[in-house]
């Protein structure tokens, strides 16, 4: 048995909200500097509006962060100031998008509305949900209702006219409002994938028999993926959407390998949603025109204007872009929501694209960060789920965009003009926030540390009872 002396070190995490305010700080000047660059590179002169508008943003920001010190002080401090400057980026490019028509639109100022909703509902949950756990446990009824929300769009009578603009059909009108059901979908599937994995990972991770060296898993098993598969194979046939279709089959499969740790389940994820894939691909028209358009968008101008246009902004921007407010993003169809990473490609260049495209890198790597730090399975694959559900957006869309991939109709997120993604990934974070304060707070009987520690990052101490902060 192990003696006191001989105890296993414990890992002590500094609370660091000075450090996550002062990157906040600087989060908030990346929305600033696009918004009052755009103008004074346009020839318009400051006014106080304009002032009074950055001096709110700052205000939004420090708020956040306020709720996170107050509630959650144990938090990764990365992750808010990554979304806040994404955010800011995003609200900075539709603003610019919108003052180049005539008369200029109010996109963005619909986009800070729903800002402030997000944030709002973000600090709610801090302030109420206490401890994440309590969402586990109800894998079918989560499952049931997340299955009900991504299918919504198909109920006869809830169909928005927006379906007929897109050409998917992800949009329901309720009250005369617009909003996609699928994106509380990926909250509710997450919440239930990890819930039943965490109860269920044992057996697939032990049950089956090996046959030729491959671990083939039971047929009860397959149910779960089955299921997924013939969703998503759903929502490809009938809601004319590739990328919502492969960020809920990817998202099952991705969390099922981290509950498993097995080759196996990507290999039949994979495989069955290529094999169907390509069997759709030869029946349905718009998944081969998707093809087409990816392969040889000039093959046909008029339908690929969108994605041609976008081409030709991002090869016009060239390495360092033209600058905020001096290129022309608001030739290409809806800019400001599926193509706001061309937008960004046209002004601030490839290099300013790329800049993006780590904040979401490091966003996605501090949330697997959370998952690696947590002791609890559920939060481990939940938190693990919802950085998964982040990846697989981002390279679907900048993806699309850059035509490494077929194009997709799912958002670039924090970004893209849409209340209902930006509120929900707003949740997401918040979530996300939860688990890393519970995973990373010292247990409340543990002894002070040192006073000598305290500059560091974490500390490992050989203690007999443990040691806290």
């Amino acid at each position: 048995m192990m003696s006191a002396s001989e105890a296993l070190p414990v890992v002590v995490y500094r609370k660091q909200r000075n450090a996550e305010l002062g990157l906040c700080l600087l989060a908030s000047l990346f929305g600033i500097g696009g918004y009052l660059i755009t103008h004074l590179n346009r020839g318009d002169a400051l006014s106080i509006t304009s002032l009074l508008i950055c001096a709110g943003w700052v205000a939004l920001c420090i708020g956040a962060h306020l709720v996170v010190r107050v509630r959650c002080a144990y938090a990764d401090p990365v992750i808010l100031p990554s979304v806040l400057a994404l955010n800011g980026l995003g609200l900075a490019m539709i603003h610019r998008i919108d003052i180049g028509f005539e008369p200029p639109m109010a996109a963005a100022t619909m986009q800070l509305v729903w800002t402030v909703l997000g944030v709002l509902l973000f600090a709610l949950i801090l302030i109420y949900l206490r401890d994440y756990r309590v969402l586990e446990g109800f894998p079918y009824v989560l499952f049931l209702v997340g299955m009900v929300l991504l299918l919504l769009p198909l109920v006869p009578g809830l169909a928005s006219p927006r379906n007929v603009e897109n050409g998917s059909q992800i949009w329901i009108e309720i009250f005369g409002y617009s909003f996609q059901p699928a994106e509380i979908a990926k909250i509710v599937l997450t919440l239930a994938f990890a819930s039943y994995l965490t109860a269920n990972r044992d057996l697939l991770q032990l049950a089956g028999r090996r046959v030729l060296g491959f671990h083939l898993p039971r047929m009860r098993d397959l149910v779960p993926i089955g299921v997924m598969w013939a969703a998503a194979l759903l929502v490809l046939v009938f809601q004319n959407d590739l990328g919502t279709s492969m960020l809920f089959f990817g998202l099952f499969v991705m969390m099922l390998f981290v509950a498993t740790s097995q080759i196996r389940w990507v290999v039949i994820g994979v495989a069955a949603f290529t094999a169907a894939a390509l069997l759709i691909g030869q029946v349905a028209p718009h998944v081969a025109t998707r093809i087409s358009s990816w392969l040889d968008p000039f093959s046909d101008y008029d339908r690929n204007y969108q994605i041609i246009t976008a081409q030709f902004g991002i090869a016009w921007g060239g390495l360092f872009g033209r600058g905020w407010g001096l290129g022309r993003p608001g030739l290409t169809p809806v800019a400001s929501s599926d193509f706001i990473s061309a937008a960004i490609a046209e002004e601030l260049g490839l290099v300013g694209l790329t800049v993006i495209i780590v904040l979401y890198l490091l966003m996605v790597a501090r949330g697997l960060r959370v998952a690696l730090t947590s002791t609890v399975i559920f939060g481990k694959l939940l938190a693990a789920g919802f950085s998964f559900v982040f990846a697989l957006q981002i390279f679907a869309i900048i993806g699309g965009v850059t035509r490494l991939l077929p194009l997709t109709g799912l958002t670039t997120p924090f970004m893209s003009q849409g209340g209902s993604s930006l509120v929900a990934n707003w949740i997401i974070v918040a979530l996300l926030i939860v688990i890393s304060h519970q995973a990373r707070r010292p247990a409340t009987t543990m002894a002070p540390v040192d006073a000598n520690l305290a500059d560091d990052e974490t500390a490992v101490i050989q203690a007999q009872g443990g040691v806290g902060q």
